[in-house]
């Protein structure tokens, strides 16, 4: 019959031991946490009041305020941006016709007045100024940090204010650092909008995997996980021009890079 003897763990079975238990954890302590999912509902909680719409008001018209464009809030609290494009260009003075930015949610609207401060029309982009109160303004990030791949979320009113002023998110990747324009193949998809932009500065534009809707012009791309700012949904003035060489637009969504931004609120639009 065999005896089975139990032995003392000495000073050096006891160091071993402690030395492999420490490099069986070695590989666990170097893997990130995982991204906690209650972060994103709180981004887009604190986005959202500083996401307005951009319109009209006649107070004798029906519906009184006629939405153009998404718009979002920035630096002091009194600049609005959003896509220049959107902006009329003409108001009816004889039926008071105003612009301005539309807070509130579902039926429960404010309409505020506010005057163009500032426009570039080359990244088709528009700074906003209203009085009295500000408003929760977003922060806006370097954009030239950016890499291709990275996750994105947009808010805005894809379908503007056909079902109440409801603000709706959007997850995208940046699917691609694109030129704005290229020259066609065929000189006969030539025309003067594509004419005079190859004519100015190249610039990137951000290609998006992300699915934005005309109302959504103007809305902030952000960091899911710090909200920062890094873009501009933009869809008619972008797709008039990227896309001229396809009979029929793409659903593919475009951004203007922050920084073009930044520099309308320089003064220097374009970086003149």
């Amino acid at each position: 019959m065999k005896i089975l003897r139990s032995f003392p763990c000495t000073g050096t079975r006891r160091t071993l031991l402690l030395v492999g238990a420490a490099l069986l954890a070695a590989p666990l302590a170097g893997m990130a946490p995982p991204a906690r999912a209650t972060d994103f509902p709180h981004v887009i909680a604190s986005i959202k009041p500083s996401v307005v719409g951009v319109g009209t008001y006649i107070r004798t018209r029906s519906p009184a305020i006629a939405f153009v464009a998404t718009g979002f809030v920035v630096g002091d609290g009194l600049s609005v941006i959003s896509n220049a494009h959107a902006i009329p260009d003409i108001l009816d003075i004889e039926r008071k016709e105003t612009l301005g930015i539309v807070t509130g949610t579902g039926d429960k609207l404010e309409f505020r007045p506010v005057t163009v401060s500032a426009v570039d029309r080359e990244h088709d982009l528009v700074h906003l100024r209203l009085s009295g109160a500000p408003l929760p303004a977003l922060q806006l990030g370097p954009s030239d940090s950016l890499a291709e791949g990275q996750a994105l979320a947009f808010t805005g009113f894809p379908l503007g204010m056909t079902l109440g002023l409801n603000r709706v998110t959007h997850r995208a990747t940046l699917s691609a650092i694109t030129p704005m324009v290229l020259p066609p193949l065929n000189s006969s998809r030539l025309d003067a909008r594509l004419i005079a932009q190859l004519q100015r500065a190249p610039f990137h534009i951000f290609q998006l995997d992300g699915t934005a809707y005309p109302g959504n012009s103007g809305s902030p791309v952000y960091d899911p996980e710090s909200g920062t700012v890094y873009a501009v949904i933009n869809m008619g003035f972008v797709k008039g021009l990227k896309e001229n060489a396809i009979s029929n637009p793409s659903g593919i969504s475009y951004a203007i890079p922050a920084v073009y931004v930044q520099q309308l609120l320089n003064g220097k639009p374009g970086g003149k």
